[in-house]
């Protein structure tokens, strides 16, 4: 991940690859392809294109299901975990 983002790998826990938390909430859209949220719990869920997911501070991993790419936007709002 980090050759593609630089720096994103940081992010991201050793122990389990993709997983992670962050201090902000954030609105994720599919735009292309299929994704898999798969959350803390175990619990995972599909999106397809136009698919809306907000995340709040959660533990969680992306998953792409598909051989083709897939396509998301995100937005992101500032936060702080207390």
């Amino acid at each position: 991940m980090s050759e593609k983002v630089p720096g994103m790998g940081h992010h991201f826990e050793r122990g389990a690859p993709g997983m992670h938390t962050s201090d902000t909430i954030d609105y994720g859209i599919v735009v292309r392809g299929e994704m898999t949220l798969e959350l803390d719990d175990g619990q995972k869920v599909q999106f397809a294109p136009r698919r809306l997911h907000r995340a709040k501070r959660n533990r969680h991993r992306w998953r792409n299901p598909l051989l083709e790419p897939c396509l998301m936007a995100f937005i992101s709002f500032g936060g702080k975990r207390g």
